[in-house]
């Protein structure tokens, strides 16, 4: 495992070298999204065991880097823990977070953000993530003291939310409570931050016992300065990418976890990974500023890796051949051509 994850990090390295696939330029924040997915056994396996849905198998915990709006993503870290492991297990969240860093160029590392959901608000991993400088923006419980903070937050503190385009998004607001949380809410790191989010619940929904006055209220928390709170609201609400990047993941190999042995699942999951960055890499070096810089598996496989062609040689230079017909021909030359030249 630690052979692949070498590997893996050098290949990183080039790939970015060449072409940054994140947003901005070199010096802007890196987010790296935490999340765990379960993943289904369907016969007796090392470490199987009922999960929290009332299946049985697998829950791993999984970290992914953002590419933002231009793209996709790619997944750095895994670590394949029990169907019965906990979300919000601080231990297993520093775990995959120092393994997603070391998957980092070096000179990206300080402009990481990280981002989870409730699972990674705990204090000990904020605690963490603090003493490594970095920022973070996780979800945060509706706890008594975060009701109690609601009621004192004055009606024009609450600002219009933003949706994903940047325009006001109708019948949603933000406000932050850090100033009125009360003092016994004790233990968090220096400068975090409490911001929540209400709106309406849509016409059928159904209703929870942390809404507040016909209020559907969500939080987080961040230790970021110098944004306004609709900007981090967003920032904190597109960590909803995380399930794409599951579900490519899935399709590179983790539906299922085909060995008996712990171990042998364990490198399973490195080589699911593997295959995804693979894809990505090649969608970042050969179809930049291209629709297909932001096709998932599946839609790769049948555009572009499903047809059969073949490599020529003719005057020193190699050319690419393909099925005359083939509807994405030019498309592939283009990558083929792209990937010659980077």
């Amino acid at each position: 495992i630690a052979a692949i994850g070498t590997a893996r990090a050098a290949a990183r390295a080039r790939v970015w070298a060449r072409r940054r696939p994140v947003g901005g330029a070199v010096g802007d924040q890196v987010i790296i999204d935490l999340d765990a997915t379960l993943v289904t056994a369907h016969s007796d396996k090392q470490g199987a065991t009922p999960t929290f849905k009332y299946g049985y198998g697998f829950h791993p915990m999984l970290a992914f880097v953002d590419h933002g709006d231009a793209g996709s993503g790619e997944a750095l870290a895994g670590l394949l823990r029990p169907g019965c492991a906990g979300s919000n297990n601080a231990a297993d969240h520093i775990t995959v977070l120092d393994a997603a860093l070391a998957q980092l160029p070096e000179h990206e590392r300080p402009n990481v953000v990280v981002r989870t959901d409730t699972g990674g608000g705990v204090k000990d991993f904020l605690h963490h993530i603090t003493d490594l400088n970095l920022q973070y923006t996780v979800g945060f419980y509706g706890m008594p003291p975060i009701v109690e903070a609601l009621s004192k937050v004055p009606r024009q503190a609450w600002r219009a939310a933003l949706d994903g385009d940047g325009a006001p998004r109708k019948g949603a607001q933000v406000a932050e409570l850090t100033r009125y949380l009360p003092t016994t809410l004790r233990g968090w790191p220096p400068g975090m931050r409490v911001i929540a989010r209400r709106e309406r619940p849509h016409p059928g929904a159904q209703l929870r016992l942390t809404d507040d006055n016909g209020w559907r209220i969500t939080c987080f928390a961040t230790n970021t300065r110098g944004w306004s709170i609709p900007d981090l609201e967003v920032r904190h609400r597109q960590r909803a990418r995380a399930e794409d990047r599951i579900r490519n993941l899935k399709d590179t190999g983790l539906t299922n976890l085909p060995f008996h042995r712990f171990a042998q699942n364990q490198i399973w999951l490195q080589i699911a990974m593997l295959a995804a960055d693979l894809l990505v890499w090649t969608q970042v070096l050969a179809f930049a500023g291209q629709p297909a810089r932001r096709w998932e598996p599946k839609r790769l496989r049948l555009r572009i890796l499903a047809v059969a062609g073949r490599i020529v040689r003719s005057g020193r230079r190699r050319f690419l051949r393909l099925p005359r017909g083939w509807p994405w021909s030019d498309l592939i030359e283009t990558g083929w051509h792209a990937l010659q030249t980077t």
